[in-house]
């Protein structure tokens, strides 16, 4: 076996595969770039190297750069995790050349399913079933629209180099065809450096099952079941699970099967997902499949795949590297219940999934179980989620003996997610586990889009139990106060209860919840330990458990968390049966009202570049009309005309860099 590797790659894989080096006693190397100095991949690993600056293309895409250092440290291989270097055939050649061992397959296997195209044909010769499409080497537009109309709409434009789900435009009619392909060739090139794009048939009701298959030097091919990964949300995973439901005995057998002779035909090594889509009928039961295309890495979600099957994948890239054979043939290889893997991303779900950065002030996690419950991450509480690289905080698994608990247990877990200091899509995961189609699998990749009014919906549910919750976090964080200052509190005159000597006392605590501008007056009496709001009473009773507070209301009890943001005293984070609420506490010493008109103004939504402006001061527009595009995180997000009106001003150019709120143009309605 190694006795040391470089990884080349950070965050979360590069945690999970200095984790299982460690088990097995291979030494590690880590690279870092500017941004991640600090960063928790480079204290998992044995020894770092700096790499270069912040963004990819000046640190983890540096190729030679990454070999001279696995040189210089001695390392016998390189591990690349997924993403950056990972499917670029150049970079497995050069390691060879350089005397380095790539842990994944050879640069012929990775040119020969890398390019989605030249997969699809060399698949097609295979016998394996292929989506209606245009698949070939000719890309001038016209002649694209040209193969899009004969195919009929919709269709499906993908980076031909892609993966992730950048670089993907549905097309509905001819005449958005061409503004669709300009935007999905210029996301192809950020993205891949290849602008090539294929054009498919859309269905209507897709699924995409996937299967793990591994394969080692001496002629050994075997798949580890199936995982499906058909909840998405602008083509990017959010949930996958093994094994698929709803897909018969026969049509996995008959993917499994495809899914080898596909490795097989391109002589593969290592780790590699065969994707098949599917047309699912109502119920969501998979029906005809065809091939999509082959990753040749491992995936972000192999870890339900682990959980199932009891198989630590990393350490058989390593072993199937190092030249030994596969540790478990086919039929060895047991399926072992269900596993749910959920993606917790720094995003904001009521905002069209847009990208969130900023400092994790607190990040809380369930506690890790062996059999049951996993977490991989590569942050903790202090972190910076940049816009350099993906917005993922963590992955989320957890294990059951069947489907049901396995929901159920995902479900709890997520309550246990508390994270504060910027936007995630934590309470969003968990109303997709209580989505009706989802628990009942009823699966697609339009499912999150059929039931967005129950999904994205921002909370604004005001509850007693919600206010009881705020006021005994109040109280408890006076009484707190208190004792710090040294205050004898078994004395009247020096408890902070409000006692009087004659009568009771009551006091209003005000909150406001974000976003709202309504508030919330509560009324507290000390001597009862009542609480009133808006017409409704109730006696609490309340303590400190631990990172919650147990409330009894009227003698029902029940348990919630409630942080406090470190940058903001009054600003109150409510975690409560799945829910993630941010209230305000309003002193009356402090209460100030601050108020912004927005006049017209369209600004950014998230730090980025601007690649695009279509439109000219003093052009009038109609509502929906795309104004600009800004991309961040390698993807691509359109401004558009809010209503009928005018282009009054612009103040950013095509290549600016823009941040979170700068105001990018100046609109006038046609009123105005």
């Amino acid at each position: 076996m190694f006795n040391k590797i470089l990884i080349a790659n950070r965050g979360e894989i590069a945690c999970r595969i200095a984790k299982t080096c460690r088990r097995l006693g291979i030494q590690t190397i880590a690279v870092y770039s500017d941004a991640d100095s600090n960063a928790l991949h480079v204290q998992a690993c044995d020894e770092a190297m700096h790499i270069g600056g912040s963004a990819p293309k000046d640190s983890y895409l540096l190729g030679d750069k990454i070999i001279e250092l696995a040189i210089a440290s001695g390392a016998q291989a390189i591990h690349p995790g997924y993403g950056f270097l990972s499917e670029n055939a150049d970079f497995a050649q050069a390691c060879e050349k350089a005397g380095l061992v790539f842990i994944g397959p050879s640069a012929q296997s990775i040119r020969a399913m890398g390019s989605k195209s030249a997969a699809k044909s060399l698949m097609e010769g295979a016998q394996v079933p292929l989506v209606p499409g245009y698949h070939g080497e000719e890309q001038d537009h016209s002649f694209l629209r040209t193969q899009a109309d004969k195919i009929g709409y919709p269709v499906l434009l993908k980076a031909s180099a892609g993966g992730g789900g950048k670089g993907m435009r549905i097309v509905r009619d001819s005449a958005s065809f061409i503004d669709a392909l300009d935007s999905c060739k210029r996301e192809a090139l950020s993205s891949f450096g290849d602008q090539k794009v294929l054009v498919e048939k859309y269905l209507s009701r897709p699924r995409h099952i996937e299967i793990q298959v591994f394969a080692d030097k001496h002629g050994n091919c075997v798949y580890l079941f199936d995982r499906d990964c058909s909840v998405q949300r602008r083509h990017q995973k959010v949930l996958e699970e093994a094994p698929a439901p709803k897909v018969s005995a026969e049509i996995k057998r008959a993917m499994g099967e495809a899914a080898v002779n596909a490795a097989k035909a391109v002589a593969y090594e290592g780790a590699g997902t065969v994707e098949f889509i599917a047309e699912a009928d109502e119920a969501g039961n998979a029906g005809q499949f065809f091939f999509m295309e082959m990753n040749t890495r491992l995936q972000v979600e192999h870890p339900v795949t682990e959980m199932v099957s009891g198989q630590d994948l990393v350490e058989w890239q390593l072993r199937v590297a190092f030249g030994e054979r596969l540790p478990l043939l086919q039929e060895q290889i047991q399926l072992n219940g269900n596993a749910i893997e959920a993606r917790i991303y720094a995003e904001n779900p009521e905002n069209q999934f847009l990208p969130s950065t900023g400092r994790l002030l607190t990040m809380h996690m369930p506690i890790e179980e062996a059999q049951s419950i996993r977490i991989d991450t590569g942050v903790r509480t202090g972190d910076v989620i940049s816009p350099f690289y993906d917005p993922m905080i963590a992955k989320l698994i957890v294990w059951g003996e069947d489907r049901d608990t396995a929901v159920s247990k995902m479900k709890s877990a997520l309550e246990l997610v508390h994270i504060v200091g910027l936007s995630t899509n934590v309470a969003f995961l968990g109303r997709l586990m209580g989505c009706e189609p989802f628990y009942v699998a009823n699966l697609d990749t339009g499912l999150i889009d059929r039931n967005e009014n129950s999904l994205l919906q921002k909370d604004v549910l005001v509850e007693l139990e919600d206010l009881a919750f705020l006021l005994a976090a109040r109280l408890l964080e006076e009484k707190k106060n208190a004792q710090y200052l040294g205050r004898e509190l078994t004395s009247p005159w020096q408890a902070q209860d409000a006692w009087r000597m004659n009568g009771a006392s009551n006091r209003t605590f005000i909150f406001s919840l974000d976003g709202q501008s309504q508030t919330y007056a509560v009324n507290y009496s000390y001597s009862e330990n009542r609480i009133s709001y808006n017409g409704q009473s109730a006696s609490i009773e309340y303590q400190n458990d631990g990172q919650a507070i147990r409330l009894g209301v009227n003698g029902l009890k029940s348990l919630a968390t409630i942080v406090t943001n470190p940058v903001s005293a009054h600003a109150m984070h409510l975690f409560r049966n799945g829910r993630h609420q941010v209230w305000h506490y309003l002193d009356p010493l402090e209460i100030s009202h601050d108020e912004e008109g927005s006049g017209g103004k369209l600004t950014a939504p998230m730090p980025g570049k601007v690649v695009a402006v279509h439109v000219k001061v003093g052009q009038a527009v109609k509502i929906g009309e795309p104004l600009l595009v800004v991309e961040a995180m390698k993807m691509e997000h359109t401004i558009t005309a809010p209503l009928d009106g005018e282009v009054a001003e612009i103040n950013y150019v095509q290549g600016d860099q823009v941040n979170e709120g700068d105001q990018l143009i100046i609109f006038k309605s046609q009123d105005e």
